[in-house]
């Protein structure tokens, strides 16, 4: 019986097998992990009309390639990028057939930076705590991918009566971040013209940033309190402030305590368009209340 699944061709910069995350284990230090682009990975699954909880694989900037062991059917969704199966060019963001044997090239993003590769059925990955998502903190979940790995898939289970669609439409990466933010829970810790120059700058997303934080470049802020915080909880989207001064925003892998205090928080649904984010790309926080 022919094996059911993908041989990696071509790992790429970082590629991982994520799906919703692991939420609910903070007290045990385990982050949430999970896609950084949560509407992008749900997309993928919606196409192929697999369950949302089914795993994909993250790209990150350059790509990735991997071999179908047997006929299965595939979609990439997330950055735009060019996509090919056995060289010929298929389209982005439509589910493709691919043949036993055939290699489905993700290239590089063209703008954004993690695209979303879905296969039906799903990627069946040893759960752990629930999730199959690489988690790079913490080190639960597989290992990111390396040339010659083999993913199994699972087998598709449309649901009866259950819509696919052809094709979706996507809103591109953003040229501009703009973020909103809610003040707290240590706002306090800084000046006046701190609080105002978080969102009042235009800050600029730094090369350092990965899957824990997006890191920025830019104007640093005024501490009004000096020394640091015993260790403390950490939510997802929280902006802290290391002793430089320049705000780092919690993504997925975050750790779940931190010393350093947190000016404020982003709300989780405006963290996919972080995730987009490429190096360079300006970054403006706005002021946000929950209750408007």
């Amino acid at each position: 019986m022919a094996q059911t699944g993908v041989e990696t061709v071509r790992a790429g910069a970082l590629t991982t097998v994520q799906d919703l995350g692991r939420p609910g284990y903070a007290h045990l230090g385990v982050p949430r992990s999970g896609a950084l682009d949560p509407a992008a990975h749900r997309l993928a699954n919606r196409l192929l009309g697999n369950p949302e909880t089914a795993a994909t694989l993250e790209t990150t900037l350059t790509g990735c390639a991997v071999r179908a062991l047997a006929p299965t059917t595939a979609v990439v969704t997330g950055a735009p990028c060019s996509v090919t199966a056995d060289e010929r060019p298929v389209p982005w963001g439509q589910p493709v057939r691919l043949a036993a044997g055939a290699v489905l090239d993700v290239g590089a993003a063209t703008h954004g930076v993690r695209s979303y590769v879905g296969f039906a059925g799903g990627l069946d990955a040893q759960p752990v705590l629930g999730s199959r998502a690489t988690d790079l903190l913490s080190g639960l979940g597989p290992a990111p991918l390396s040339d010659g790995d083999i993913l199994p898939l699972a087998s598709p289970r449309t649901a009866a009566g259950r819509t696919v669609p052809d094709a979706a439409p996507w809103a591109a990466p953003p040229r501009e971040l703009v973020l909103p933010v809610t003040y707290g829970p240590r706002h306090d810790w800084f000046t006046e013209e701190g609080l105002r120059t978080l969102v009042t700058a235009t800050y600029r997303v730094s090369a350092a940033s990965n899957r824990i934080g997006l890191r920025t470049e830019g104007p640093a802020l005024a501490r009004a309190r000096q020394g640091e915080l015993a260790s403390e909880g950490m939510p997802l989207g929280a902006i802290q402030v290391p002793p430089e001064g320049r705000p780092v925003l919690f993504l997925a892998d975050h750790p779940t305590t931190g010393g350093y205090p947190v000016i404020g928080v982003v709300p989780a649904g405006a963290l996919g368009a972080a995730a987009q984010a490429a190096p360079g790309t300006a970054v403006r926080f706005t002021l946000w209340s929950p209750c408007r």
